[in-house]
């Protein structure tokens, strides 16, 4: 049997590429005037944004442990080997969780092979690291290969490349101070901000949406592999036209092909509200030729 690939709700993969790819992927929890919801199964992404448009600011809690528990055991009495690519632990306790789940599956399932990678990810940076793994396991590569490679894209070789259009979401969770959120809301300052370590950090600071989209795509350039034909990911919080500029210079002025477009999912949507947009690409960290430079992912 080929390993199973598992992930998060935090992925924001495009439900066609989960089925092609046969990916399972575990919901977190989101809250909605006290309500509790588990991402995709009974609430879309599409009513979350519903629920930020009217007013309402969600919240989110951890992939619950029955869901980890329900899908390890399902495949420990098939005898599936699996590989859970976690969303980052310096976002979110979730990947500590299933780390937990794993060892006490292990026990109660003797023989059962369960291996936990930390992405250091969110959005599509996680999700173009499952949908390697899940290419690599649909080619029957071996499993330790398909490990490896999951773990080396987990060390910071996968670029997160992002701007929020309203830094009061970022100063609520804790991201800009208040000042930095107020001078910017009036001088229409954009953060390009991107991820290491796992972690979200401030990379620069321009004037306008225009301008921030065009950073974005000068920087996918920097730092891709500069292979035209490889997968670049982009997301956008319910804000398509700014989500189609972006694809349109990464594809008629920088030449890339490739390109995955979603909402950005429940997880984030819940943090920074309204009008991001990033961008994904995988940098020159892991030279070594890998599958997501193809045409036929999609």
């Amino acid at each position: 049997m080929t390993l199973k690939i598992i992930t998060d709700s935090a992925c924001d993969l495009p439900p066609e590429i989960v089925e092609k790819y046969d990916i399972d992927v575990l919901p977190f929890l989101v809250y909605i005037d006290e309500k509790e919801y588990r991402d995709g199964v009974n609430i879309t992404t599409r009513q979350v944004y519903d629920a930020i448009h009217d007013g309402s600011i969600p919240t989110t809690g951890q992939v619950p442990m029955d869901a980890i528990v329900d899908t390890f055991k399902k495949y420990a009495q098939e005898g599936r080997q699996c590989l859970y690519l976690s969303f980052s632990s310096r976002l979110s306790g979730t990947c500590n969780t299933v780390r937990l789940v794993a060892q006490e599956m292990k026990q109660m399932f003797e023989g059962f092979q369960v291996t936990v990678v930390d992405t250091l990810s969110g959005s599509l940076g996680q999700g173009l690291i499952a949908l390697e793994a899940a290419q690599m396991a649909k080619d029957k590569i071996d499993p330790a290969r398909i490990i490896k490679r999951a773990q080396e894209r987990g060390k910071g070789s996968v670029e997160h490349l992002f701007s929020v259009d309203d830094l009061n979401y970022l100063y609520r969770g804790g991201r800009v101070s208040y000042a930095s959120s107020f001078l910017g809301g009036l001088l229409q300052i954009k953060p390009i901000l991107h991820v290491r370590d796992g972690l979200m950090i401030p990379f620069q600071k321009v004037r306008g949406k225009k301008m921030a989209v065009k950073r974005i795509a000068e920087l996918v350039k920097e730092r891709s592999l500069g292979n035209p034909d490889q997968v670049i990911g982009i997301t956008h919080a319910d804000d398509l036209g700014t989500a189609t500029q972006l694809q349109s210079l990464l594809q008629d002025a920088l030449g890339y092909k490739n390109i995955v477009i979603n909402l950005i999912g429940s997880v984030l949507a819940c943090h920074i509200g309204i009008g991001g947009v990033a961008a994904f690409v995988v940098n020159t960290k892991v030279p070594e030729p890998n599958l997501l430079s193809g045409g036929e992912m999609i």
